[in-house]
């Protein structure tokens, strides 16, 4: 966070050519925001910021926040998910007292927010963009600003452990179904074949997400 208090000011010449000073959080007026979406989080220990000569605010809080994210499962695993991470202050009104912008542009926060990935997980980081609004509520209007993160999912495992052993258990029962076995035969292997299918079943029933309204397709045929 960057803001600035022009009560706040002095010359460095005064003051022994110090520029720049550390204080407590609390020592003086700080903007109180939080993200909407904001299930549960781990705020760190660092209560401090950063005074410039000219009047200049800065503070760095990094903390570990879970979100809610509306999911769109249809497509699975092929499917990619978009989460809103909005970030607003409702003690203020945007009209006269507290108005956020975002200094960086969508693409260098972007470039920045894939510095973070260290390990290649489940997801894939595809795009970040920024929205800036004024919220109406009842009769104020509040500032929000609301990054809009996508992620793809990598379906590698999904394809290596479920849709080629299920292609290949009906491509098997074709061929049974068609061939030249005799009767008792071809019932055995379609014996094997339910079987087999049921254990697939269960392993889809266990890894398919369960929160969307709509299944996805791979679940219902």
């Amino acid at each position: 966070q960057e803001w600035k208090n022009t009560f706040a000011t002095w010359d460095p010449q005064d003051f022994c050519n110090i520029s720049q000073i550390i204080l407590p959080t609390n020592t003086y007026w700080s903007p109180p925001i939080f993200i909407l979406e904001r299930v549960n989080g781990q705020n760190s220990n660092l209560d401090y910021m950063v005074i410039m000569h000219n009047g200049s605010f800065n503070s760095t809080q990094p903390f570990q926040v879970t979100l809610t994210c509306s999911l769109m499962i249809l497509k699975f695993p092929f499917d990619t998910q978009t989460c809103n991470l909005s970030i607003a202050s409702f003690l203020y009104p945007a009209v006269t007292d507290l108005v956020m912008k975002t200094r960086r542009t969508p693409a260098e926060m972007m470039k920045a927010s894939q510095s973070y990935f260290l390990t290649d997980g489940e997801w894939k980081f595809t795009n970040l963009s920024i929205i800036e609004y004024i919220e109406q509520i009842d009769d104020g209007q509040f500032s929000v600003v609301t990054y809009v993160i996508s992620m793809e999912r990598r379906p590698t495992l999904y394809i290596l452990n479920l849709i080629l052993p299920t292609c290949a258990l009906y491509l098997l029962d074709m061929a049974v179904l068609f061939g030249p076995s005799s009767l008792e035969e071809k019932i055995s292997f379609q014996i094997a074949i339910i079987l087999g299918s049921s254990m697939l079943a269960v392993i889809l029933n266990n890894i398919l997400p369960t929160s969307s309204n709509k299944p996805p397709v791979i679940g219902t045929h």
